[in-house]
């Protein structure tokens, strides 16, 4: 397994020097490339994951492999949305995400309850909260770039290095939007199915994790409200995006830390 962690490791490390020195000297980016490295390194980092999660015992959703399935499916989502749109260079935020998180998966190691027997709706709630997690953090990886966008336009700086690699400034918007109403979506029905599925919120350790989700939900629903009612975009857009995601990160990876790490 070692061999594949390291296989892993280079083809993500690979793709991200390419891509930094693509962007560092102006240089056009070989998508073909760029996504085979990339895909290559999913497949690995999958097969590494695979026997931490699915053990004898049950599915071992502790902490280090959350992070690691959750960077899992946020590249997958990347690889997606680069087949049929030009977003390749948000792959140098994206990739160090995928090499913190298959380390973090293959080192890491915390106390779980395996998960057994478990109904329908609860199934669904971890499957789909894990999707809606992914794009999400996407989407703060998005709003950072076209914060990068906009300062560059706004300080009119010579060497436009995002203004002039990215889509157009309406494009990434289209996208971060197009991000955070699929997440946004999934959310809400990853909510729905967790209530349905809770008896107990303190009794579950659950209340934490149920009130910054809630917070998280209210600001990304807030946000589409404002986007498609009153035209919020740009700066207030990118700051919302990324504040959703902090309440999400904390509701989902730092109560973990705590009950998992802290309090084991």
């Amino acid at each position: 397994m070692f061999l594949l962690l390291v296989l892993s490791l280079v083809c993500y490390g690979l793709t991200l020097v390419y891509l930094s020195w693509a962007l560092a000297w102006q240089k056009p980016i070989h998508k073909g490339i760029t996504l085979s490295f990339l895909l290559v390194g999913l497949v690995v980092h999958a097969i590494t994951l695979y026997p931490k999660i699915i053990t004898i015992y049950g599915l071992n959703f502790n902490l280090f492999n959350t992070i690691s399935l959750t960077t899992l499916f946020m590249m997958m989502f990347y690889w997606g949305f680069c087949l049929y749109r030009e977003i390749l260079p948000l792959g140098i935020l994206a990739t160090p995400l995928a090499i913190i998180g298959v380390l973090t998966g293959f080192f890491g190691n915390a106390p779980y309850q395996p998960l057994t027997g478990m109904s329908l709706s609860l199934q669904g709630h971890i499957i789909i909260a894990l999707g809606a997690y992914s794009v999400l953090f996407m989407s703060s990886v998005q709003a950072v770039m076209l914060r990068l966008q906009i300062r560059e336009l706004k300080h009119r700086s010579m060497n436009r290095l995002w203004v002039a690699k990215l889509p157009s400034l309406q494009q990434m918007e289209n996208l971060l939007f197009d991000m955070i109403t699929v997440g946004f979506v999934l959310l809400s029905l990853s909510l729905g199915l967790g209530f349905m599925d809770t008896t107990d919120l303190l009794g579950q350790h659950l209340a934490h994790k149920t009130v910054f989700s809630v917070l998280s939900w209210l600001v990304f629903g807030a946000l589409l409200f404002g986007h498609y009612k009153y035209g919020w975009r740009g700066v207030k857009a990118s700051n919302m995006a990324i504040y959703g995601v902090i309440l999400l990160g904390i509701a989902f990876i730092g109560t973990k830390f705590v009950l998992e790490i802290i309090l084991k």
